[in-house]
């Protein structure tokens, strides 16, 4: 399987000690909210209210490229709940969009391309993976957050993602 990726991590954590949700929606317009609404509830009823923000938005930059740039006709969510952290992974089925990683440069400069800057900058790692060895086979764009002073380089370390 070929990996892209943005940070040292290859793929998101795996799921051991966790807990996993999956949520799959219509490639539509209102995608966005309900992804972002998505985490949302999962972290406001567990211990990770504090990281309730940066999950809205990351997960609302991530569904919206997707939504954007691929033809797709689900998009799938997939949060994995772990004890210090919170992964989640974007997943379509459309592998020849995968997105470029950013550019650092001034946000002013360019109208459109922030989404992954602000991921960048708001994750502890981040990543995009080609899922699957068949055709179709789909990918996936995934971040991690953790809680602060409970992030390290041990915490994050590449695992099974999404199947």
């Amino acid at each position: 399987m070929p990996h892209v990726h943005a940070t040292p991590h290859s793929a998101p954590p795996g799921p051991p000690g966790g807990e996993v949700y999956r949520l799959a929606l219509p490639n539509t317009a209102s995608a966005a909210k309900l992804s972002r609404d998505f985490p949302s509830s999962l972290l406001t009823v567990s211990r990770h209210r504090g990281l309730v923000d940066d999950a809205r938005l990351c997960v609302t930059e991530v569904v919206t490229n997707a939504h954007r740039h691929t033809r797709t006709s689900l998009i799938r969510v997939l949060v994995t709940v772990q004890r210090k952290q919170v992964t989640v992974s974007v997943a379509d089925d459309d592998h020849w969009a995968l997105p470029e990683p950013p550019v650092f440069r001034a946000l002013s400069e360019r109208e459109g391309g922030r989404g992954l800057l602000l991921v960048e900058r708001v994750a502890l790692a981040w990543g995009m993976t080609v899922l699957g060895g068949g055709f179709p086979y789909r990918k996936a764009v995934w971040f991690t957050l953790a809680r602060a002073g409970s992030a390290d380089d041990s915490t994050v370390r590449p695992g099974a993602g999404e199947d």
